[in-house]
């Protein structure tokens, strides 16, 4: 008789236990991958994994230890493997009856393990560091919790049902409010945050300043919400890499006994040297900290996420050609709407409007020795410092991607923050940082921000892991004693009055076509269209799925593109150089794809030349108040 619905989400180790059972008399029987296959299977069945609740949207005191959930997470830290009791034995007191089970997916052994039995069966596992995936937006959480199915009841159970969740109680557990120092422009986010949306959330702590304590959940950014988990990985854990979003399905496990090793239990201590002894409690205290703030998660089944948009459908593009087949017959119409909007954001500006759109839709598509290529780094420059203008800006883009991070480019955040994860040799852990963000995260940096004074040391060090960010797409983490390239994929967007100190792909300066003494109102009445939420979902999905589309460039229009540089050299060898051929190809890929084509037409580079020629025109303009302006 298959479980029930009730059973394989309540009681997994029920259904765990009992193939474990059916196994013992059957050699090879392969148990351990019929028990992955049985909760794959059962999860893609009728929308299954919509019944499963998750860590992302179910205040944790409301769901059943020891039952299936699930969890959408960015992987922060991979520590040491670990061993486990993977079979033991048990003895009855009264019966002396031994019985064999299964310790895989517990962190807890049944009473009466025989230590002393030659059944019992040691086997090794991993542990990552999981947190929500950074800079979240709003919109995609709320997103995720409308799909769900699950009803959550105030007790220590759930009920899966076919009803939307609903429950009105937040608990707050008051875990060390420190303040960072503002980063970013007061967000939208409280806003979303009431109805159906509510959800348990955890402030993060001071986790960038100089002096982190010890005991902060160590989200990447600053002011983050949400549950934290180690996550126990029993198969392929070499599949998954640090910073991958994924989403685990596991059993929840949040037995007090897991935290840190009782303090009165210092007998160990006069047997080793005291700082050795610090060390080890050290490690201990932050590989070990309390269930009810950081659940352990035993991975059952995980999906790694090529991008965290709710409103793709989940199957892969291959698999669902006829959504795409729709949505690319209506990109261009879809993008010619998004295109009048963002003129209307960007003060009437048509062609930086184009460019905006080409650079919310790049990311870095492959890497040709250090080179990463697809990357279309942004500044723009010429932003109104006025009614918070540039905040405004970030807003509106905040309600069209996934996930984004604003940060306001002050004296006091660059010399404060940190940037670049660090490794944390006492603690065992890398402490993490600004940059450590997942793949297509947009990074709006606000140049407007930045006022007279001196960098020290560690702001210097910032801009530089800034630079090196959108020249190489590659973040150097800080290991003390060597640096670490790790490869990123972060969208930056430089807003600034003139132009950036930080390099860029491309600079376009903003003109506004809003008489200045209107400017203040005209900034103040702009808004996302967010009456019309059908037409913004259309945008949100154009944004995501263009960047998963190929692009290709025939031999014809390649010689055309060819013949076209060195007549443009003829006349004068020095009005275009191979830098910006190359910006040229990017503008002319990103331009091809927004418009659903994925192959460059002579059209659509006579475009790109077009805009180019204009983008350039204005920066000649800009050299006649500012020499150094390209």
């Amino acid at each position: 008789m298959m479980p029930s619905t009730q059973d394989w989400i309540n009681n997994p180790l029920t259904v765990i236990q009992g193939m474990f059972a059916n196994s013992q008399n059957i050699p090879n029987s392969g148990w351990e991958a019929k028990v992955v296959d049985f909760f794959k299977d059962h999860l893609k069945k009728d929308n299954a994994h919509t019944w499963v609740p998750s860590l992302n949207d179910v205040p944790l005191h409301y769901l059943k230890p020891n039952s299936l959930v699930k969890f959408r997470c960015f992987i922060q830290d991979m520590y040491d493997p670990e061993f486990y009791m993977g079979v033991y034995e048990t003895v009855d007191p009264s019966t002396k009856a031994k019985v064999l089970q299964c310790g895989k997916y517990k962190d807890v052994t049944e009473c009466g393990v025989d230590f002393n039995s030659r059944n019992t069966v040691t086997a090794e596992r991993q542990t990552f560091y999981c947190v929500p995936i950074p800079g979240e937006n709003p919109w995609v959480k709320e997103s995720y919790a409308g799909l769900s199915q699950v009803r959550v009841v105030p007790s220590t159970s759930y009920a899966p049902t076919r009803q939307k969740r609903s429950y009105e109680e937040e608990e707050d557990l008051n875990v060390l409010k420190q303040r960072e120092p503002p980063t970013g422009p007061p967000s939208n986010t409280e806003q979303h945050r009431n109805g159906d949306s509510k959800r348990q959330e955890t402030e993060a702590p001071s986790s960038h300043m100089a002096s982190a304590s010890h005991l902060d959940l160590n989200f990447p950014l600053p002011g983050e919400k949400g549950p934290s988990c180690l996550v126990k990985v029993y198969e392929d854990w070499d599949r998954y890499k640090l910073n991958d979003i994924v989403e685990v399905y596991g059993i929840l496990s949040v037995n007090p006994a897991l935290s840190a090793f009782d303090h009165n239990k210092d007998t160990t201590s006069s047997l080793l040297d005291p700082a050795e002894f610090m060390e080890m409690a050290e490690e201990q205290r932050v590989h070990s900290p309390p269930t009810s703030l950081v659940p352990r998660l035993h991975m059952l089944y995980a999906k790694q996420l090529s991008n965290n948009n709710p409103l793709l459908p989940s199957a892969t593009l291959e698999n669902d050609s006829s959504f795409l087949s729709t949505t690319l017959s209506e990109m261009a119409s879809v993008k010619a709407e998004l295109h009048t909007y963002l003129t209307h954001v960007l003060l009437g500006d048509t062609l930086a409007a184009e460019y905006l759109i080409l650079h919310l839709i790049s990311s870095v598509y492959t890497r040709r020795d250090v080179l990463p290529l697809g990357k279309f780094t942004l500044n723009l420059s010429g932003c109104p410092i006025v009614a918070s203008y540039t905040e405004r800006l970030y807003q509106i883009i905040q309600q069209l991607v996934p996930s984004s991070y604003y940060l306001g480019m002050s004296l006091q955040n660059m010399n404060q923050l940190r940037l670049v994860p660090k490794k944390d040799y006492v603690g065992n852990r890398l402490l993490s940082g600004v940059l450590q963000l997942s793949k297509n995260t947009d990074l709006f940096l606000d140049e407007t921000q930045l006022e007279q004074g001196q960098l020290d040391t560690a702001g210097v060090r910032n801009i530089t892991a800034l630079g090196n960010v959108i020249s190489w797409q590659k973040v150097e983490y800080d290991f003390n004693y060597h640096q670490m390239e790790f490869p990123c994929n972060i969208n930056v967007l430089i807003t600034s009055e003139g132009r950036s100190l930080l390099p860029a792909d491309c600079h376009i300066n903003l003109q506004s076509q809003v008489n200045q003494s209107h400017m203040e109102e005209y900034i103040s009445s702009i808004n996302m269209p967010v009456h019309v939420s059908s037409q913004l979902n259309k945008f949100r999905i154009y944004l995501s799925l263009v960047r998963l589309l190929d692009y290709s460039i025939s031999d014809d229009v390649t010689k055309s593109v060819e013949d076209d540089f060195v007549d443009m050299r003829k006349d004068d060898p020095q009005s275009i150089s191979a830098e910006d051929l190359h910006r040229m190809l990017i503008v002319a890929r990103l331009l091809s794809l927004s418009l659903g084509q994925t192959s460059l037409s002579i059209d659509s580079w006579k475009r790109v030349k077009q805009m180019e020629m204009q983008r350039r025109s204005r920066i000649e303009q800009l050299k006649c108040f500012n020499g150094n302006e390209q």
